[in-house]
């Protein structure tokens, strides 16, 4: 392929290669012309201009294939359009000539069509410089295309288009020419040609004035002639031709009109020709009128549904302020339509129609319009639905029945208003909140005008207008309850009225099924509700036989849609409900018997609607309330159900004796009855299997049913992938809702909601607007084939072959179209079936049962009906699945295989051959491996068969799924299949769409085959993968959507394979301009794709979008709107106008990708994108200005005041807008996209630090940092949270809650002292506010209660004059909490009270909680003295600027008496509902303090979410008040009489204050104790910490403290939970504040144990004290029940963990490497340190032997530590780890064990083999250099001196230790031998004299000769000096020890040393010692001499020592520690 990338063709290396492989590689050169050309130099290409024309001109001749032609055509105009053009006359000649030749052989046609394309591209490319050549050339094409085949055909009008183009007015001679001639193609038999000629006129009409204005009825009569017959891409074309014509005729494009003064047409001429069309299609307009409205046919549908797109493309194209302007025209011309009579001859036609008319209106309105003009439209809509209903209600009033035409208008009427209630509903939904204005406003009157027609006469309106309440209460759900009522109120008030009952009981259901919509819900007591008027109705039913009929419908109507409302409210009912089903039916056979007898037609039509009914609200029992299908219930709801079954085959006796009329309600019961059972579990009703099968086999076989009703359920039976066979089956467009009309199966797409009103309370199908059900006839078949699905694996085998025998004679009996409807229902059921086995995991069932199964379904392979063929494929497929055994799989495949070989007929091809792919696909690669050579090689030998395009389609699509199944399996035929597919994209024609799409499946698939493979660089694999983007260039090319956007599937698959070779500049841009495609799937796939592109090259994909944008200029065939905002603005315009799911989560995701690569770099155009976004905010119902509050004091109103100027101005310049403003959900994604980027630049700290942002700044003025947008970042939360959706507002808190979280504590650099936030404090205000007006929603009260507690919390405001704005929020809050549970007037379920009140107490916890920090905080300082919390007044004379210290806590203050009831309330419920299931027996009846027993389960997550903060808030509170002691004085029941809800408290009066602290102990344990056995992984690491806080503070009250140790299990179970944690919890901070908790969970014990031994003593039993604490006298600890076993297992987990090695097991395993000691890091030592201080306090709680038990252990431990972490320090800094371990070894030696009789020989052992490990640790290592000797040495030292008598005369350990003093004494660090000096003075003096011996014996010479040495070597460090002087102290202390005799020869040894300090350096260094040894007289004076040289010294050393004398402080500390 290299070879083809030069300038000119490379004929060598072409003649080299095969034939078949030429084609490519000619067109591998032309792609790099293409791309080369433009970019060359113009100099370059003049040179070879003439070679380059030789070589393209004669490829002309070389019957290039279609990709080549066209690409060839573009080569040869742009070489001319760059280089010299005096050749191009020439070429264009010899194009002619080749187009007049005569030669029609299918060999020449490639030639003719490439010459075509050339002279398109010339005229397209250069236009006028063609000059006046023009006219041959048209005449020419003109004159070949009367004799054209359609190939020719086609390729000839779509030149003539570009010559148009390129000619532009130019051309007006040759106008009508083209004109006449394309006409008469409109209505050729090629829908390829019909495309083409739509596109040429579609161009001819930009000039040719006379198309809409002398011609337009003419072509207006084309255009419907043309889509008759025809197909989608017809449809769309001409839909747009007729639509734009009809557009340029009422506004004019151009001047020219102007000039020759012609006719303009007005809108009403315009409308009615449309509207022509739409009713009457292209028979042509008789002028009588007359005899044409009365008879005649009905429209073609393809001409009504191409119409409605017409529509929608005329209104585009005129564009939205048009529509705005002339709104109310359009809309009464579309209503027209619909309640034409010709419109709705039929039923299923009115539906057809209504949906066409829906469609257009819901097009144009729900696209064009912006939120405020969608509002006005709102009220023209609201007008003409009043206008409608004043009409129905004149001819219903009017009885004298003067006015006969009435009644027709008033079933014309019903589509009118089925049409306007829909869009208006679709209409509020869509704009959510927004659309408040549109309800409020009375002169609107919109519920007024809705809920007057639920008295329309016709049962269809009456649905319509109950739909659209539905919508109004979903979208604004404050409107649901008072709805509800008010439906209620009616239903009650017009009993007597039939519409009335039916209507307002449609509203309640609809409104009902609306509530899983709103979160909030609805109060429980309107289920009760309408329980009782549903009784009421059907008890009154019988009454008045007027009315039976519809109360006995809208009573079960009711019932079922309550089941929508769930379980919780369900179950409250069911026992009522129960016997309510039970009643309707017959109880047993007799009365089933006698019921035949009885009865007339009239009360059989009753008792059947009432049974379909009743057993309608079972079904939705049990689809909408299966937790509570108990055995029991099943088998209460299967006695009526039985009872059904058994009536079915009563019924047609009854229908022949009373009339054909009760069909449709003995339908309706089967209906009804088959989905239920549907739901049920098979094995309940296995029983009634024979007589159920037989019902259903009867119904889909059409056995009783004359008509030939097919079912819908086969497409979706059918696999996805294979709608490209089916044709008719379209894929998703935008046009899907129109166009299923035209599926062939019966009634398609006539779903619409009076078919089955029970679906206007059922959730309603993903990705349909509003509801539709399909007639009964279909729904019926439907249900019917879905049970057969469900019992068909439940029936035994004999069964089984009866029925599929069965329905091969049915096949046989029935003829004509009868079959196929016979045939196509029985293979859905048998695909049900199939589907069923599958997912049942069961077989088909032996020999005969297969064999006739596969007789079935081969018989139908050979079907000429495409659909029956691919289902047949299908049941093949998964008849292999289930069968699942490889000799029946072989005889399937080997079946196929002799047929292909065999057949010649296009029909059996195809079938057989997707026999093989179903196989395949079914079965998998290796299951079918063994046939995969033999399927490969017919399957290309029939995709090469150009005879037939279907045989070619089924092929490639059969191959695509063996490629796809195989898997690697396939790799070795990659190579011939990926030549195949290349073969025929460059030679199949383009007009064959379905071989192209196959083709571009087989293509996705190889690459996914070939897999990672792809980047590999071999020879092979560079020929794959450029065969594979040469093949993508193709159809990237292809003029048809889905073939483009298959190519984009398969660039992604390379993309992700290898994104080398992937080229990103030329892929962007393609993508970019498809994402304004009119196709929906192609958009579908640029979007998909882009999402992939921007996960891993987020920056490459911006820029390449914004260089197609700079590029945009030159080309202006590319419409696309990327503007300064680039990609990211495209994508968020996009958000707006695409309603299609998963384009939109698309879309999400990709600008979720950008942002999170792009965002903090790109701070500013990141924010200012989502601020415009957000900017546009609606000003429906003025701006949101906030009001003043008038009664606010005067001081505020300034401030006010301020909040108001801040926020106007935004979004004034309307014009430089794109059309529609940002809807509210694209507002809402951006306030998202806001947090996100305040969450991203999270790592970067300079993003929340003003000073270094602003430093930054200056360096590198293009960085970006967020803190320097913060006031962006308020005023867009801001303005989402004031904003009129709901979502949007919060979303605003949220961001706004963010803000202040990340920027609480950036200080402001120009005022110190002060925070950055604290200037918006207006704002947050401001913002707040509103969120607490009465008519907020909970949810959005309870968001803004968190942001108070944290804008609280956050310190940001200091002057409590400012925080009270807020604060005063939070209080009027609490009002509202304290008013108890039954309020008044409740719009929302208890639920959400629920969740409001919660959110308030946490808001108040949270500030509590960080008051008392702060009060803390301020006590733990040496402050000013603060004043107590009493005298509050005298505290604002300090000046609001210092903080006092307990300012915060003098706002809870006053509040904290309720506040703590409420608290302690709310943990009581929290700690009932977190009770297991089994406990719910003991949950009061009637709820708790704040949730009712109804809303239970929903309160459960409210209760989850805010308990933390309050259970820390209550341990505070309690712990600062001793248990609420000073509480307790107070008269309690006045307190209560405020909140009645908490009973439970007031009998706490009579409890003693003991008792009252111990329920709450037990409360506070409770909570905390449960929620840390099992913290749910989601659970939020601030609620564990909150908890371990709140314990804490707990246990540091004396009176939980002594609760807790009285009550050891309870100590036990708290230690073992703790561990949990630990071992779930990594948080270095959870671990330690675990440690803190068990700290005080001990030191509980211990002072429980100092009492119980002082209440010992007292009482004078001094005997039995050895056996207090733990291990009594046998030592035993027992798991458990022991504190100390539980507390260790804790330590020793949290010590492992850190220190791994002092795990001995970790040692021995033969794996083990010893580790060096590493220094741990700060937190880990933190905990380690605390874990030793806590381990050395546990042997105190134990008895002497318990001690002896755990001690070896804990010192074990310590020793451990000690080893692991006494490393060097730089700074010789001891680690907290280190001094811990000395003081808990320190702790243990000196514990009073030591006196215990009987212990002494254990403890002495112990304390030997302590010193031994220390010992055995300390010796130096050479794996070790880094040891703390000292710290070692300290130990020694310390177990010297506080265990003496245990170590005295052991001589090992004596030794041990001399050598380690020793060592320290030799050691090169004068730091070492200074610590060594002191400890060795304090084992020198130790009291003990028989210990100290032998060490002074042993280490004194030593010193000495160190002391000597010193003469030789001066101290030159200040540490060295330090370390003489200790030596020389420690030699002091030795003379003073010495006895008198003895003290001579020390003296004798120190003074000499002493002088030869003293004397100086050049001095007699030697001194007279044997004189003063000998003269004992001498001795006084030389003492006094010594001192004296001693005090010199000193001074000098002082003065040599003042510099450095910092660093000798480490080791005074620790003297003072351990000494």
């Amino acid at each position: 392929m290299e070879l083809a990338h030069s300038l000119l063709l490379n004929e060598e290396a072409l003649a080299q290669i095969t034939e078949a492989k030429r084609p490519v590689f000619i067109f591998e050169w032309l792609r790099f012309l293409d791309k080369v050309l433009v970019t060359a130099n113009r100099v370059d290409v003049k040179e070879k201009q003439k070679k380059l024309v030789e070589q393209l001109t004669g490829l002309i001749s070389s019957a290039p294939g279609p990709p080549t032609r066209k690409l060839l055509a573009k080569n040869l105009a742009t070489l001319y359009s760059i280089g010299d053009t005096f050749t191009v006359f020439q070429t264009l000649d010899k194009c002619n000539e080749i187009i007049k030749s005569k030669d029609d052989t299918p060999a020449y046609l490639p030639t003719k069509l490439a010459a075509v394309a050339c002279v398109g591209a010339f005229y397209d490319k250069m236009g006028r410089m063609l000059g006046s050549s023009f006219p041959d050339t048209i005449n020419n094409m003109l004159k070949a295309l009367k004799s054209a085949e359609s190939q020719g055909r086609g390729e000839i009008l779509l030149s003539l288009q570009k010559v148009l183009c390129g000619l532009g007015g130019a051309a007006a001679s040759c106008h009508r020419d083209i004109y006449k001639n394309a006409r008469s193609l409109l209505t050729d038999r090629s829908m390829a040609v019909r495309c083409a000629v739509a596109k040429c006129l579609l161009e001819l009409q930009n000039e040719a004035v006379f198309m809409w204005t002398t011609e337009l009825e003419n072509v207006a009569t084309l255009c419907y002639k043309a889509l008759e017959g025809s197909n989608y891409g017809v449809r769309v074309e001409v839909a747009k031709l007729l639509g734009t014509v009809m557009a340029t005729a009422l506004l004019p494009k151009h001047a020219s009109v102007m000039r020759q003064n012609v006719k303009r047409a007005t809108l009403e001429e315009v409308l009615e020709l449309m509207a022509t069309g739409f009713l009457r299609g292209g028979s042509g307009f008789l002028k009588s009128g007359g005899e044409m409205l009365k008879g005649g046919g009905s429209v073609s549908r393809e001409v009504r549904v191409g119409i409605t797109q017409a529509y929608v493309v005329f209104v585009t194209t005129l564009g939205g302020q048009w529509l705005e302007r002339n709104f109310a025209t359009f809309l009464s011309h579309v209503l027209d339509l619909v309640s034409h009579p010709r419109a709705t001859q039929t039923h299923v036609e009115a539906v057809y129609s209504r949906r066409c008319v829906s469609f257009m209106l819901r097009a144009t309105l729900g696209g064009l319009l912006g939120e405020k003009a969608q509002i006005a439209a709102g009220k023209e809509i609201c007008q003409a639905i009043s206008k409608q209903m004043r009409a129905v209600e004149a001819v219903v009033n009017d009885i004298s029945g003067e006015n006969k035409a009435g009644a027709a208008d008033v079933s014309a009427s019903q589509h009118v208003m089925v049409c306007a209630l829909k869009e208006l509903g679709s209409l509020v939904q869509s704009l959510s909140a927004t659309a408040s204005p549109l309800i409020q406003e009375p002169s609107i009157g919109l519920l007024e005008t809705v809920t007057s027609v639920l008295l329309h006469p016709s049962m269809a309106a009456r649905l319509a207008a109950a739909w659209c309440l539905r919508c109004v209460a979903v979208a604004l759900p404050y409107q649901l309850t008072p709805l509800l009522d008010r439906c209620a109120e009616r239903i009650n008030s017009l009993k007597s009225s039939p519409e009335a009952v039916s209507g307002y009981s449609f509203a309640m259901a609809a409104l009902l099924g609306g509530v899983h919509q709103c979160p909030l819900g609805i109060p429980h007591s309107k289920g009760k509700l309408v329980v009782s008027i549903a009784e009421d109705l059907l008890r009154t039913a019988a009454q008045n036989s007027r009315l039976s009929l519809q109360r006995t419908q809208a009573g079960w109507l009711l019932l079922g849609a309550l089941m929508t409302l769930g379980p919780s409210l369900v179950r409250y009912h069911l026992p009522k409900m129960l016997l309510l089903w039970r009643n309707v039916f017959p109880r047993s056979q007799k009365e089933l018997e006698a019921e035949k007898a009885r009865g007339d037609a009239f009360t059989w039509q009753v008792t059947l609607e009432g049974r379909a009914g009743a057993l309608c609200a079972m079904r939705s029992f049990v689809a909408h309330c299966p937790e509570l299908l108990t055995e029991d219930v099943i088998r209460r709801l299967m006695t009526p159900i039985e009872c059904a079954m058994t009536m079915m085959s009563h019924v047609p006796a009854i229908i022949k004796v009373h009339g054909a009329h009760l069909k449709a309600s003995a339908a309706m019961v089967r209906l009804r009855l088959y989905d239920i059972l549907a739901l049920l579990p098979p094995k309940t009703y296995e029983g009634s299997f024979n007589a159920l099968l037989r019902e259903l086999v009867a119904e889909f076989t059409l056995t009783d049913n004359s008509a030939n009703t097919t079912t819908s359920l086969l497409r979706s039976l059918c696999h996805y992938d294979d709608s490209v066979l089916m044709g008719s089956w379209l894929q998703e467009t935008d046009h899907k809702c129109i166009e299923d009309q035209l599926q062939p199966n019966s009634a398609s797409g006539s779903g619409a909601l009076e078919h089955d009103p029970s679906s206007i309370y059922l959730r309603v199908p993903v990705g349909e607007a509003i509801p539709g059900p399909l007639p009964l006839g279909v729904s019926v078949i439907d249900a019917s084939v879905a049970l057969f699905g469900v019992v068909f694996p439940h029936v035994s085998f004999k069964h089984r072959l009866q029925m599929l025998d069965h329905f091969a004679e049915c096949i046989k009996q029935a003829k004509g179209v009868r079959q196929q409807a016979v045939q196509l229902n029985i293979f859905t059921a048998v695909l049900s079936a199939l589907k069923g086995l599958a997912e049942n995991k069961s077989t088909l069932g032996p020999e005969e049962v297969r064999k006739s199964a596969l007789a079935l379904v081969m018989g139908a392979l050979d079907n000429p009906n495409p659909i029956l063929r691919c289902a047949a494929g299908e049941a093949l497929g998964r008849m292999a699945q289930v069968v699942g055994e490889a000799t029946f799989i072989a005889r399937m495949a080997q079946t196929s295989f002799d047929k292909l070989k065999s057949a010649r007929d296009v029909v059996s091809r195809t079938g057989h051959s997707l026999a093989l792919g179903c196989l395949h696909r079914y079965v998998g690669g290796i299951g079918s491996g063994q046939h995969l050579k033999t399927s490969v090689s017919i399957l290309l030998a029939l995709a090469q068969d150009g005879s037939s395009h279907e045989v070619q389609t089924w092929a490639l699509h059969s191959l695509a799924l063996i490629v796809d199944s195989s898997g690697p399996m396939y790799r070795g035929y990659v190579e011939p299949t990926l030549s195949l597919v290349l073969t025929l994209l460059l030679t199949v024609p383009p007009s064959h769409i379905e071989v192209h799409q196959c083709l571009g499946r087989c293509l996705g698939a190889l690459i996914t085959t070939v897999g990672p493979e792809l980047q590999g660089n071999g020879a092979t694999i560079s020929t794959i993968r450029s065969s594979c983007l040469v093949g993508c260039a193709i159809m990237q090319d292809h003029s048809d959507s889905l073939v483009q956007a298959a190519a984009i599937s398969c660039l992604q698959q390379l993309h992700m394979f290898a994104p080398r070779h992937v080229n990103l500049s030329s892929l962007v841009p393609c993508l970019c301009v498809h994402l304004c495609s009119p196709h929906l799937l192609l958009r579908r796939a640029a979007v998909a794709c882009l999402r992939q592109l921007a996960q891993r090259e987020a920056a490459e994909v911006c820029e390449y979008a914004m260089s197609l944008a700079k590029r945009g200029g030159d080309n202006n065939t590319i419409h696309l709107n990327i503007t300064e905002t680039g990609l990211e603005g495209v994508l968020f315009g996009m958000l707006d106008r695409e309603t299609d799911r998963k384009l939109c989560s698309d879309i999400h995701d990709t600008l979720g990708h950008m942002l999170s690569s792009l965002a903090v770099e790109k701070l500013s155009h990141w924010l200012k994108l989502c601020k415009d976004v957000l900017a546009a905010t609606t000003d429906v119902g003025a701006p949101v200005v906030f009001e003043v509050e008038k009664d606010e004091e005067d001081s505020e109103k300034k401030d006010e005041m301020d909040d108001d100027s801040m926020f106007t101005g935004l979004g004034e310049d309307d014009k430089s807008k794109p059309s529609v403003a940002p809807r509210w959900v694209t507002r809402v994604f951006a306030a998202d996209c806001l947090c996100r980027i305040i969450l991203l630049c999270e790592n970067d700290k300079a993003h929340f630090d003003l000073a270094a942002a602003r430093s930054a700044q200056a360096k590198n003025p293009k960085g970006d940092q967020l803190v320097l947008h913060l006031s962006d970042l308020i005023r867009m939360a801001f303005m989402a949270a004031t904003d009129h959706s709901n979502q949007l507002r919060m979303a605003g808190l949220q961001a706004l809650e963010d803000i202040i979280k990340k920027f609480a504590s950036v200080p402001e650099p120009e005022f110190p002292g002060h925070v950055i936030l604290e200037q918006y404090q207006a704002n947050v205000g401001a913002a707040l506010r509103p969120a607490f007006s009465p008519d907020t929603p909970s949810d959005i009260t309870a968001k803004a209660c968190q942001v108070c507690s944290t804008w609280i919390g956050s310190g940001v405001v200091s002057d409590l004059n400012d925080l009270r704005r807020v604060h005063n929020l939070l209080v009027s809050s609490l009002d509202k909490v304290q008013a108890g549970k039954g309020s008044s007037s409740q719009l929302y379920s208890e639920s959400a009270t629920t969740m409001e009140k919660l959110a308030v107490l946490k808001a108040w916890a949270e500030v509590y909680v960080v008051a008392m920090n702060i009060k803390k905080d301020a006590e733990s300082k040496p402050a000013k003295p603060v004043q107590s919390g009493e005298d509050d007044d005298d505290e604002d004379d300090m000046g609001a600027d210092v903080l006092p210290p307990d300012s915060l806590i003098t706002l809870v203050q006053p509040e904290l008496p309720s506040l703590s009831r409420l608290w302690l309330a709310m943990l009581r419920d929290y700690a009932l509902l977190t009770l297991p299931a089994e406990f719910s027996s003991q949950l009061p009846p009637d709820g708790g303090a704040f949730y009712t027993p109804e809303t239970i389960d929903t309160a459960r997550l409210h209760y989850r979410s805010s308990w933390a903060p309050v259970l820390h808030a209550v341990a505070l509170w309690l712990s600062s008040t001793e248990f609420g002691a000073a509480e307790e004085k107070e008269d309690v029941p006045s307190a209560l009489s405020k909140a009645p809800a908490i009973s439970q408290a007031a009998s706490s009066t009579t409890k003693s204050f003991e008792e009252s602290v111990k329920d709450r102990m037990h409360l506070m344990l409770g909570v905390s104790i449960e929620f840390l056995c099992f913290p749910r992984p989601e659970e939020p690491i601030h609620n564990v910490m909150s908890c371990l806080h709140a314990l804490f503070t707990l246990l540091a009250s004396p009176c939980a403290k002594i609760h807790i140790a009285e009550d050891q299990l309870l100590a036990v179970e708290l230690l073992n939970v703790l561990h949990r944690l630990l071992l779930t919890r990594d948080p270095p901070a959870v671990q330690l504040q675990v440690t803190a908790v068990v700290q005080e969970t001990i030191r509980a014990a211990q002072d429980h144990l100092q009492r119980q031994k002082a209440g010992k003593e007292e009482e004078g039993e001094k005997d039995s004290q050895p056996s207090l604490g733990e291990g009594a006298d046998t030592g035993e600890l027992v798991p458990g029940k022991s504190l100390v076993f539980a507390a260790m297992e804790l330590l020793v987990f949290i010590l492992v963990r850190h220190l791994p090695q002092l795990n001995a097991r970790v040692k021995e395993s033969p794996s083990h490497v010893p580790l060096r000691p590493q220094r741990l890091p700060e937190e880990s030592a933190r905990l380690v340190a605390n874990t030793v201080s806590i381990l050395a306090e546990l042997p105190s709680l134990c008895s002497p032997a318990g001690s002896m038990t755990i001690l070896p252990t804990v010192l074990f431990l310590i020793t451990g530590v000690l080893r692991e972490t006494a490393l060097k320090t730089a700074d010789n800094s001891v680690p907290v780890t280190v001094t811990a371990a000395l003081q808990g070894i320190k702790t243990i030696i000196t514990s009073p064990l030591a006196r215990v009789e009987g212990m002494q020989t254990q403890w002495s052992g112990l304390v030997r083999s302590g010193l031994a490990s220390v010992l055995e640790n300390s010796q130096p290592e050479e794996s070790r250099p880094d040891m703390d000797e000292v710290s070692m040495l300290t130990a020694i030292t310390l177990f010297l001196l506080s265990a003496s008598n245990e170590l005295v005369g052991v001589i090992v350990l004596q030794k041990g230790c001399m050598d380690r003093f020793r060592n320290a004494l030799n050691s090169s660090d004068p730091w070492v031998q200074a610590r060594c000096y002191q400890l060795l003075l304090s084992v020198f003096q130790h009291s003990s004299r028989a210990l100290s011996t032998p060490y002074i014996h042993a280490l004194a010479p030593l010193m000495v000769e160190k002391l000597k040495a010193v003469e030789r070597s001066r101290p030159g460090t200040a540490a060295e000096l330090q370390a003489v002087q200790e030596g020389i102290r420690v030699l002091e202390n030795l003379v003073g020890m010495g006895e008198e005799q003895n003290r001579v020869q020390l003296l004798a040894l120190l003074v000499p040393t002493l002088i030869s300090y003293l004397l100086d350096e050049n001095a007699i260094s030697s001194a007279p010692q044997t004189v003063i040894g000998a003269a004992p007289e001498l001795k006084i004076r030389l003492e006094s001499a010594i001192l004296a040289n001693q005090a010199s010294s000193r001074a000098k050393a002082a003065a040599r020592l003042a510099q450095p004398q910092v660093q000798a402080a480490p080791s005074i500390k620790l003297k003072t520690n351990f000494f």
